[in-house]
Formats: C-alpha cells, sequence, structure tokens
C-alpha cells in the first residue's frame, strides 16, 4: 500500500487521470479527439456509399439498405475506435511521457531508447494486430453474442497494455530489453491494461484513453523496473518503499 492507503495498481491510473489539467494534455486530448472523429466520419460516409453503389437500390429498399448501412457503419465504428485511437495515440505519447515525467520524474535524463523509426513501426504493427483481432471480435459477437465483447475487452486490454507500456519502454531502452521487460511484467501491465480497456466502454472517456493510457503506463514503467533487476535512474516511489 502506498502511504496515501491507495493501492500500487490504482496509482498510475489516479495520476493520469489526475494530470487531465495539464495543458498538453487537454492539447493532445482535442487533437485525439478531432482526428477520431474525422476518421468515423470518412468511414460512416464511405460505408454509406459503398452500400449505394453495390446495391444500387430505389425506393423504399434505397431507404432501408440506408438504415442498415448507417448501423453497420455505427458498429464497425465502435470495433474499429481502439486500433485507431491506438494508432492516433503513437503520434503523440512522447508529448504526454514527457509531461507526465516533467511533473513526476523532474530528476530522469532527457530519454534515449529506440530510434523513432522502430518506436513509430511498433505502434504501427500493434494498431494492425488489434484491427486483426477485433475483426475476430466483430465475427464472434454476430456468431455468439456476449463471447464477442468479452473477446473484445481482452483484446483491448492487451492492446493498451503491451502496445502502450512498450512504446513509452522503447523511449527509454532499445525494442528488445522492452519487449524484456514487458514479459517480465506482464502481469501488472495487462492488469491496467484490463482497468483502461474497461474505461474504454465508458462514453466520453473512450475518447481520452490514449492520453490516459499513456500517461498511466509511464507510472507503470517505473514500477516495473522498481521490481526489475534492470537499473532505475530515479529515487523509489512512495508505492515501492518498504
Amino acid at each position: 500500500m502506498s502511504p496515501t492507503g491507495m493501492s500500487p495498481l490504482f496509482v498510475p491510473i489516479s495520476r493520469a487521470f489526475g494530470q487531465l489539467d495539464d495543458r498538453v494534455f487537454i492539447s493532445v486530448a482535442l487533437q485525439s479527439i478531432a482526428w477520431s472523429a474525422a476518421c468515423f466520419a470518412g468511414l460512416y460516409v464511405a460505408a454509406i456509399w459503398v452500400v449505394h453503389r453495390l446495391l444500387d437500390l430505389h425506393g423504399v429498399l434505397a431507404w432501408g439498405a440506408d438504415i442498415l448501412g448507417a448501423v453497420g457503419a455505427s458498429l464497425l465504428a465502435i470495433f474499429l475506435f481502439l486500433p485507431v485511437a491506438a494508432a492516433i495515440g503513437t503520434l503523440y505519447f512522447d508529448r504526454i511521457a514527457l509531461a507526465v515525467e516533467r511533473r513526476f520524474y523532474p530528476w530522469l535524463p532527457p530519454p534515449e531508447g529506440a530510434s523513432i523509426i522502430a518506436q513509430t513501426w511498433d505502434g504501427v504493427a500493434v494498431a494492425g494486430r488489434v484491427l486483426a483481432l477485433n475483426a475476430i471480435a466483430l465475427v464472434l459477437t454476430v456468431l455468439l453474442p456476449g463471447i464477442g465483447l468479452a473477446l473484445g475487452w481482452m483484446i483491448a486490454s492487451y492492446a493498451i497494455g503491451r502496445g502502450l507500456f512498450v512504446a513509452v519502454a522503447m523511449r527509454r531502452m532499445p525494442r528488445a530489453p522492452a519487449e524484456s521487460l514487458y514479459r517480465s511484467q506482464r502481469g501488472v501491465v495487462l492488469l491496467n491494461g484490463a482497468i483502461l480497456a474497461a474505461a474504454a466502454y465508458v462514453p466520453i472517456i473512450n475518447l481520452l484513453i490514449p492520453v490516459i493510457g499513456t500517461a498511466a503506463m509511464v507510472h507503470v514503467l517505473d514500477i516495473a523496473l522498481s521490481v526489475s533487476d534492470r537499473p532505475r535512474p530515479s529515487p523509489s516511489p512512495p508505492w515501492a518503499q518498504r
């Protein structure tokens, strides 16, 4: 337990939400929301256009096809939100991580980890895997309602947990050590990912997941380093003290 009585598990997320008044957080959140809205608007319009072009219906049939197309586009947007948000989040995660470090870990030296290309490729690869897994979840939701929803939550837990944790870790170490640290601390990483994934089902809050998730994983990285055999360039935080 931390000196405040809060479980270490909830410290990263609590601190991430507590920093929402940060100007960097607000700026990134607004930009992420704008990009997400633009992506989903484009998806919605494209889905309607495809229905019209493929079916070429008229009258009542065209009206019914529009309704089905709108419903289908909305459902597709829900399932594509996470990979789209994850991809958008990779564009801004360094700004969020720096803001968190300035407030909570000002003694840290400038990050010198994997190259920008390696970090970008890792983010794209994670978004691609999540997109493929979400497609499977979508099929299962149609065939086996309930199971698809649970699988979607598990996928979100992995995407936010593993994806953002490794991305944040790669700012301060090469890819191989970042992956190794993730594997050794998979439990705490995915548990925090699961909490964030559950929050992603809450309207409004889901728009903030790329920001909140990145901020939380900076704190998770510090916790992971405190219990691993890797050197930490910082004193122990309150919750790591014994």
